[in-house]
């Protein structure tokens, strides 16, 4: 049946008293700040909205089905998932089946806030995720050259972000509009408080704009399904989102996931396993992907792949009688990586893991795997293989599904005494990935530059005596600071050499791994001054100089390229060591 009418403040209404709800086989909220300024603009400019699917469910079966609430706080790190509901029984209901993003997205510009983790910060850092609201430029005005066809200024700003605003421009908080009752004296009064009168007319026509689109049009169409079986509604979601949209296959895979566990509830297990891996040490930044995925692998699950006809009822029982052992054995792995220092500012392809999850899956070795001495030698095989396995360019590119498929096999027929890296050499031999580097590959290692998502693991396996259970840093020998223009001139640095000198400074050569405290000690000192002060022992010293390959560490920067060729003879000498060989 189809339906119009419904103005967006009304639909809201719905949602917060938990008439339309999300029913558990729907995804979480995807969508990116941008994309919900977009939809805004495109309302404000008279543009579709697009119909709704919805599902009635009638009160003598609503208490037979999980739902879920809107986001309306969104917090990338501490509320990014969609609300449980209680369980609604003996009350009709609404399910959302298509448009949640955008019912969402509304819930979120008019209601409430996002917070998304700003570039550079850690996942940890509390202050890495400021709180942002949804704003209008009321003056704002497009240029006649715009190409992407916006007319409104949307923008998520931060509270000291809307009080710096400049005089050409003037935020009004969208949610506001929804208390204001009418389009008359209250906005009159709002405007005049904070424009001269040249320019309050000029605002008011778009702050009537976004008044009568909350308000006052009927902008919400949609179908309606009636019939009461859950499979029916899966069906008809699949249909919707299996056909080239945004929808990633895995939502669809864990809508599938969720409508057959019948033990567990597979979207709360999941997302909830997704924040337990993501708080493991330094914090990691993996999706449902990953733990989907290990899923169909652990479990020994078809190809790997995220095919419709790998969820089929008798994979999913598969799925979830082994759930719990998944789940350790994924935490486990984690855990393990952390060790190694990796976090998710460096590691570079999360599906690298999986390998390492399956065998840890089924040889069970507890936590104590972590620490206990006779796994030492375990441990640094699989350190080893996955350090050449992340280096080594075009590993975890395309081919995946059948390259874990592949490495699964050959997990098996290594078997599970040892981890088996022989057997793993040969699979991925078998599919084109050989470990052995070659020396056009030593070369480009050793220029790797400081930023490469790569650069700690490769310093982490030149270097491996270093503690990664503790803070570290990748660490400039020569302070960064010291290779300003002005400060190498005064150094003395002769002009002709300033910039090749300044363009060496975040390469390899002049990089090391650094414990946290001691990075804060050394600052911008010089590495010959700091040395002395950290080490005033001679032979701890030069212990240290002979372990970070430092020989010819000169006083003073006007040396520093002599010390940076023949360090990076040095470190690549030793990449050819461990990495021109078969592991």
């Amino acid at each position: 049946m189809y339906r119009t009418g419904a103005t967006i403040k009304e639909t809201l209404r719905e949602m917060h008293r938990h008439e339309l709800v999300l029913p558990a086989i729907q995804r979480e909220f995807v969508w990116r700040p941008s994309q919900i300024c977009r939809l805004f603009d495109s309302i404000m400019q008279g543009y579709p909205f697009g119909t709704l699917l919805y599902w009635r469910v009638n009160p003598e079966n609503s208490g037979k089905f999980k739902f879920f609430d809107f986001v309306r706080d969104y917090h990338q790190r501490d509320n990014p998932h969609c609300p449980p509901l209680p369980d609604i029984r003996n009350r009709q209901v609404t399910a959302v089946l298509d448009g949640q993003q955008r019912l969402t997205a509304l819930n979120v510009g008019l209601y409430g806030s996002m917070a998304r983790k700003l570039p550079h910060k850690w996942w940890k850092n509390p202050d890495a995720f400021p709180s942002r609201h949804l704003c209008l430029d009321l003056l704002w005005r497009p240029d006649e050259e715009e190409e992407n066809g916006v007319k409104y200024r949307f923008e998520f700003l931060t509270e000291a972000r809307m009080k710096s605003a400049s005089n050409a421009e003037c935020w009004f908080p969208v949610g506001d509009v929804l208390t204001m009752a009418n389009a008359g004296p209250a906005m009159t009064r709002w405007l005049n408080a904070r424009l001269p009168q040249d320019q309050v007319d000029e605002a008011h026509e778009v702050l009537f704009r976004l008044y009568e689109v909350v308000h006052s049009e009927p902008m919400i169409a949609y179908y309606e399904e009636k019939g009461q079986e859950l499979d029916k509604a899966l069906q008809i979601f699949t249909r919707m989102n299996d056909g080239g949209t945004p929808l990633q296959h895995s939502d669809l895979l864990l809508s599938i996931a969720v409508a057959q566990w019948t033990d567990h509830d597979a979207r709360q297990e999941i997302h909830g396993l997704v924040d337990q891996l993501n708080e493991i040490g330094a914090g990691f930044e993996f999706s449902k992907d990953l733990v989907l995925k290990g899923g169909l692998m652990l479990s020994d699950i078809g190809s790997v792949g995220f095919k419709v006809d790998n969820f089929n009822r008798a994979n999913m029982d598969r799925f979830e009688r082994n759930w719990d052992s998944i789940k350790r054995a994924m935490l486990l792995t984690v855990q393990l990586a952390s060790t190694f220092g990796f976090n998710g500012q460096n590691l570079r392809a999360h599906n690298a893991l999986l390998p390492i999850a399956y065998y840890l899956y089924h040889k069970n070795p507890g936590d104590q795997f972590l620490t206990h001495s006779k796994f030492n030698h375990d441990r640094e095989t699989i350190r080893e293989w996955l350090i050449r396995s992340l280096l080594k360019s075009g590993v975890w590119g395309s081919g995946l599904d059948t390259l874990l498929t592949e490495l699964r096999r050959g997990i098996n027929n290594g078997g599970f005494d040892a981890f088996p890296v022989a057997q793993l050499r040969e699979a991925m031999a078998r599919r084109g990935r050989q470990l052995r580097f070659e020396d056009e590959e030593i070369e480009d290692l050793a220029d790797m530059r400081y930023g490469n998502r790569l650069t700690f693991a490769l310093l982490s396996l030149l270097f491996p005596f270093v503690d990664m259970r503790n803070q570290f840093h990748v660490d400039h020998v020569f302070p960064s600071a010291r290779f300003t223009e002005r400060r190498l001139k005064n150094a003395g640095v002769p002009e002709n050499k300033i910039e090749e000198i300044r363009e060496k400074k975040d390469r390899l050569a002049n990089l090391q791994l650094l414990q946290g405290a001691q990075n804060h000690e050394k600052s911008a000192a010089l590495p010959s001054e700091w040395l002395i002060s950290a080490y005033p022992d001679e032979a701890s010293r030069r212990h240290y100089i002979d372990q970070h390959l430092l020989d010819g560490l000169p006083e003073t920067i006007v040396s520093f390229d002599q010390f940076y060729e023949s360090r990076r003879k040095r470190l690549k000498e030793k990449i050819r060591e461990l990495l021109g060989k078969n592991l």
